[in-house]
């Protein structure tokens, strides 16, 4: 075996993370992240390149931060949200009596990019409070992006709380993971012209709700420029519900429509290209559980419905939702374990599954379709993630599984980790499935060292690693930890427990209001199992996991005595005092209702019930401004597991959210749990 691979390697680590097709097809925007160790930055870049294989996309951006890549109708120009120095002929020519001081930190504003002049972005936005989303209007000669915008007495407030003041806030939804104290001040639409900088509030495109903070007002313009879809939430008590409805009002403010009627939760609308059809994805708003759908709506109050609920699987509106034409439309669900392309009828709920010669090796961690060309990022266990093009008619190659890449001339464009992991021992990935005792099959994904031989097993050291969610799922990916562990040897199984999605509504519904239940069933089962098989060392197990995945480690110690060492990062496990610390109390209620209407279901949730059980040694890992599992969560579990006398360490990672960023902070992380295993590992010499 070789050498093991060295955790300061995510330093050379270039991960993808966004991308956009130009209108006809021809060009593609990546946006990646990557490492810089000597500043101790996660630096974000826009890359441009062809899509027909002739060369690797090149730099665009140069300052750090830059995102949302979005397209000109004509695809000549780029527009990018970066906070960068200010434009200096945007400032010289503002009124000076604007002037703002200027040692402020920059904020996100729109850039865009003359990809057929070249030469510097132009900074055509200029929001105190900075730009959070963009779109272009179909003429190529306005935007619609999404601000703040402070009255004079909320500015007052802002500035006070900038230098140290108190926090003031009377909504009931405080505060949002990454994002931190919210405030009163009102996100809105404004329409820029690009020629004159003339900038128009559309009064009644507001954003309000549990969910802005987080998911935004998604503007999308029509085909003929009359209409601008958004989303907002207009029921009586916004920040007490997840229900959101998709509006639309003419760019000049006029003609607010509310399209949806407050009982969904939608996001993504998309324009067919005639106009007169919107889809978008929807999630139940009070259960979270239920797969979401797609819907398809005439631009007109009360017509909607779905065509996708005889998947019975759940869609990513985060990957987005394309035309393909006026009758078809091309998304992305999750479908056993895997994220796969489908086509759905927007006359009908037949959606078809797509693009099957991704397999089910690999994951689709990225994928866009326009100008008749597909755009995939693939992630493969052993080779990272790249981005793959081939023609639209990819989409419906490869019925019978056996198509080739070669067969449907899917050509690699990307090489980004090349030189890094073709000298490094990744692992490969295997499929599997084992009863979990109560009459259920259930999958998991196992991640092989190079050297080891499931026909011919020597027992190895295993890592059950949980995904968290729980709404969520396992697919075969290249992650940078995993490889981390398999090449010192220890095996790591993921598996798509019962209550994850992309196994149908049944299965995941299962664990909405129980939790600590069937799911650490099928966890325990899953290391139950590959010691039966002879591939792990019974007496070299450990479990960890993230956000939900901490919250099933911290049920699995308090119930078992499998493991030899664990590590809970970053959950919850007193529910009843999680309620007003923590961003997702709507989604609390709906899950087990309210503390002091059902005590027995918070506590039954909460693995602190039980942890007088607990004799395996634990690492507990928290975020110091987590505010989706804060980190009085996590000593909690600590001080109680410590107070026995069982081997305890407690790791809080200072101005960090619910996500471990700075790669310095994420370099440590891996290096205390890998430390937390090897020191109770016996195979591992002091």
């Amino acid at each position: 075996m070789s050498d093991p691979i060295p955790f300061e390697a995510l330093y050379e680590l270039t991960q993808p993370t966004a991308l956009e097709l130009s209108p006809d097809g021809d060009l593609v925007a990546v946006t990646i992240d990557e490492f810089d160790a000597e500043e101790d930055e996660r630096l974000s870049s826009v890359l441009v390149g062809p899509t027909d294989g002739r060369r690797e996309p090149h730099r665009l951006t140069r300052a750090s931060g830059a995102s949302s890549p979005t397209w000109s109708p004509d695809g000549s120009k780029l527009a990018v949200l970066a906070a960068r120095d200010e434009d200096i002929a945007l400032r010289t020519s503002r009124d000076v009596a604007d002037e703002r001081d200027r040692d402020d930190e920059p904020k996100r504003q729109v850039w865009i990019y003359d990809l057929d002049l070249g030469g510097d972005p132009r900074q055509v936005t200029d929001f105190e409070e900075g730009v959070r989303e963009v779109a272009w209007s179909p003429c190529g000669e306005r935007i619609v992006v999404s601000a703040r915008d402070p009255t004079d007495e909320q500015r007052e407030y802002l500035e006070r709380k900038r230098d140290g003041g108190p926090i003031e806030v009377e909504r009931l939804q405080h505060k949002a993971d990454g994002v931190g104290w919210l405030d009163d001040v009102t996100t809105y639409l404004f329409v820029v012209d690009l020629d004159s900088g003339e900038t128009t509030r559309l009064d009644d495109a507001y954003g309000a709700g549990a969910r802005e903070p987080l998911m935004g007002l998604q503007p999308a313009w029509s085909p003929d420029g009359n209409r601008i879809a958004f989303t907002s939430s207009r029921v009586d008590r916004p920040d007490d519900s997840y229900a959101l409805d998709v509006c639309t009002i003419a760019p000049d403010g006029s003609e607010f429509t509310r399209i949806t009627d407050g009982d969904v939760t939608p996001y993504d609308p998309s324009w067919n290209p005639s106009g007169d059809r919107l889809a978008f994805v929807v999630r139940d708003p009070d259960n979270g559980y239920r797969p979401h759908e797609v819907y398809v709506a005439e631009p007109e109050p009360g017509a909607y419905e779905s065509v996708s609920a005889s998947l019975d699987r759940t869609v990513s509106g985060y990957r987005g939702l394309r035309w393909l034409d006026d009758d078809r439309i091309v998304g992305c669900i999750g479908d056993e374990g895997l994220t796969r392309p489908v086509v759905f009828d927007a006359n009908e709920d037949a959606p078809e599954r797509a693009f099957s010669v991704q397999g089910r090796d690999r994951e689709l961690a990225l994928f866009d379709c326009r100008g008749g060309t597909v755009a995939a990022g693939l992630s493969d266990s052993q080779d990272g993630v790249d981005l793959y093009v081939a023609r639209e008619d990819a989409l419906y190659a490869g019925a019978d599984g056996n198509t080739t890449d070669e067969d449907t001339d899917l050509t690699q464009v990307t090489a980004f980790n090349d030189d890094l992991l073709n000298d490094l021992d990744t692992p490969r990935s295997h499929r599997i499935t084992y009863p979990n005792g109560e009459g259920d099959e259930v999958e998991a994904i196992a991640y092989l060292p190079d050297d080891f031989d499931p026909d011919d097993p020597d027992p190895r050291g295993l890592i059950l690693s949980i995904h968290g969610g729980p709404m969520s799922y396992d697919a075969p990916s290249f992650t940078f930890p995993i490889a981390c562990w398999t090449s010192r040897g220890y095996l790591v199984v993921k598996p798509n427990y019962r209550g994850s999605t992309s196994y149908g509504r049944d299965f995941c519904e299962t664990l909405r209001g129980r939790w600590g239940t069937d799911e650490t069933v099928d966890q325990a089962a899953a290391v139950e199992t590959l010691i039966e098989r002879g591939w792990v060392d019974p007496e070299r197990t450990f479990s960890t996991g993230f956000s939900y995945g901490g919250i099933s480690t911290g049920f699995l110690i308090t119930q078992t005595d499998l493991f030899t060492a664990a590590a809970a990062e970053h959950g919850t496990y007193n529910v009843r005092s999680l309620l007003g610390t923590h961003d997702l109390h709507v989604g609390m209620e709906n899950n087990f209702g309210l503390p002091w209407e059902n005590p027995e279901t918070f506590d039954a949730a909460s693995s602190l019930t039980d942890v007088g059980n607990v004799d395996t040694p634990l690492l507990v890992t928290a975020g110091e401004e987590d505010w989706r599992c804060p980190p009085t969560q996590s000593e909690q579990l600590y001080v109680s597991v410590k107070k026995q006398g069982v081997p305890a360490r407690l790791v809080t990672y200072q101005n960090e959210s619910h996500a471990v960023t700075d790669p310095d902070r994420a370099i440590h992380r891996l290096e205390e749990l890998t430390g937390w295993f090897e020191r109770f590992d016996p195979e591992v010499e002091e």
